[in-house]
C-alpha cells in the first residue's frame, strides 16, 4: 500500500508541493497554477519540467514565476539513461506529487523507484477501455456513445495504473476526432484540478487497483 497523508490544514505554508511534467501548450499546468493561487487548493506548483525546450508550456511557467528543466531525450543515449535524468531533476524539487500534464513520454523504472504511487496521469478516454496514444480515435472508432478522461496512478504500464477520477461525456453524432477532442479537454482541465487538489488536501491510499482520496491508511 503507498500512503499519502493531507498536511494538517489547506494554508500556502502547509500546501503540498507539486511538479507537473509538460510537452507542450501546459494548459493543464497552467489551470493548477491558478487554482494553486488561492491558498486553499492546498498545493503548489514547484516546478515545471519539460521533454523539449521548445514546449510553449514552459514560458507560462517562467512568467509565473514557476523553475522550469528540460531533459529531452535525444540529448542522451538511451531511454533508460534518460529516465534516470528525469528522476533525478523532479527529485531536485522534492515533491509530494508528480502530475503528467500533456507528458507525452512514458516514465520508467527510475522514476517509478523513486515516486511510485506519487505520480498521476490523465488520458482522454474511460480507462481501462481505449488505452495508448489514440484514445479519442479509437473511441470514435469504436462506436462509444459516451467518452471523457481519466486520471490515474502511473504504473509501469501504459495507461494501466488504478484509476483515481473520471468525467463523462456523451458522444455526438457529428464528432470527429478534433471536435470531441477538444470537449474532453475542457472537461479534462477541470477534473484535474480538482483531484489534484483533493489529493493534496485530504492525501490518498492506493491498494492494489484501488485508489481512495481522503483515506489514510488508519482511517480505512
Amino acid at each position: 500500500m503507498t500512503n499519502r497523508n493531507a498536511p494538517p490544514s489547506p494554508s500556502r505554508a502547509s500546501s503540498q508541493s507539486l511538479v507537473v511534467l509538460i510537452s507542450g501548450t501546459g494548459s493543464i499546468m497552467e489551470a493548477i497554477e491558478r487554482a494553486s493561487r488561492d491558498a486553499s487548493y492546498g498545493a503548489r506548483i514547484v516546478g515545471v519540467i519539460a521533454d523539449r525546450a521548445s514546449a510553449t508550456g514552459l514560458e507560462i511557467a517562467r512568467s509565473a514565476g514557476i523553475p522550469t528543466a528540460v531533459v529531452s531525450l535525444k540529448d542522451f543515449p538511451d531511454r533508460a539513461t534518460w529516465d534516470d535524468a528525469v528522476a533525478r531533476t523532479i527529485a531536485s524539487f522534492s515533491p509530494d506529487l508528480v502530475v503528467c500534464a500533456g507528458f507525452m513520454k512514458i516514465l520508467g523504472g527510475a522514476s517509478l523507484a523513486q515516486f511510485g504511487g506519487r505520480i498521476v496521469n490523465t488520458h482522454p478516454a474511460l480507462l481501462p477501455a481505449y488505452p495508448g496514444a489514440h484514445g479519442v480515435r479509437d473511441a470514435l472508432e469504436g462506436g462509444a456513445k459516451v467518452t471523457g478522461c481519466t486520471v490515474i496512478v502511473v504504473d509501469a504500464g501504459v495507461d494501466t495504473g488504478p484509476i483515481v477520477a473520471q468525467a463523462v461525456l456523451d458522444v455526438w453524432d457529428n464528432d470527429t476526432e478534433e471536435s470531441l477532442h477538444a470537449r474532453i479537454k475542457d472537461i479534462e482541465r477541470d477534473l484535474v484540478v480538482t483531484t489534484v487538489g483533493r489529493m493534496a488536501r485530504e492525501g490518498w491510499t492506493v491498494q492494489g487497483r484501488t485508489v481512495r482520496v481522503g483515506h489514510t491508511e488508519e482511517g480505512s
